[in-house]
């Protein structure tokens, strides 16, 4: 196994991947709403069902809390603007790398071309990391129909991180 390869596939697949997965989003919202939310980042962020149901966005609130962390103030709307898709695809390419050298050292880990993949991650992230770390109301009623919007989204983002993880893998030798 060549780990540095396997690595550098699940990031372009990742990418790719959050990619795909903020469009869809986009244009879910599109059709329940007839509008995008209004994030700072455009619909790169990616947080569409979280700021539909409450008015606010994961990626901006990490991007923030970074900023306060390292520069010692709050971004702006225009430094946001950048801070949060940032923060959304390095998630994005940082689990895809991970997903990468996991896809490479065992198949099963491939299963379902991807859909495992954006499940797991969906539930991780989603549903256990975001309200634990204070980036998601937990006690937000969100409707069956946001959960399946973030699901779906990350159904996209598995099965497009692995259908470029694997072709950038092959392309690798």
């Amino acid at each position: 196994m060549d780990r540095v390869k396997a690595a550098v596939a699940g990031v372009i697949g990742g990418l790719a991947g959050t990619y795909a997965m903020s469009e869809f989003q986009g244009v879910w919202s599109r059709i329940a709403d007839g509008r995008e939310p209004q994030s700072a980042g455009g619909r790169h962020d990616a947080r569409d069902w979280q700021e539909r149901s409450e008015d606010d966005n994961a990626n901006e609130l990490m991007a923030q809390t970074i900023a306060s962390n390292t520069i010692g103030r709050e971004l702006d709307r225009d430094e946001l603007a950048v801070a949060a898709p940032a923060v959304h695809y390095a998630f994005g390419g940082t689990v895809g790398a991970l997903y990468g050298l996991a896809a490479e050292a065992s198949p099963m880990v491939r299963a379902g071309t991807g859909t495992a993949f954006g499940a797991a991650v969906w539930v991780g992230a989603d549903e256990i990391a975001m309200p634990l770390l204070g980036l998601e109301d937990p006690e937000s009623d969100r409707s069956f129909e946001l959960h399946a919007q973030a699901f779906a989204a990350h159904l996209v983002y598995g099965i497009v991180t692995e259908l470029v993880r694997r072709t950038v893998r092959t392309a690798l030798g």
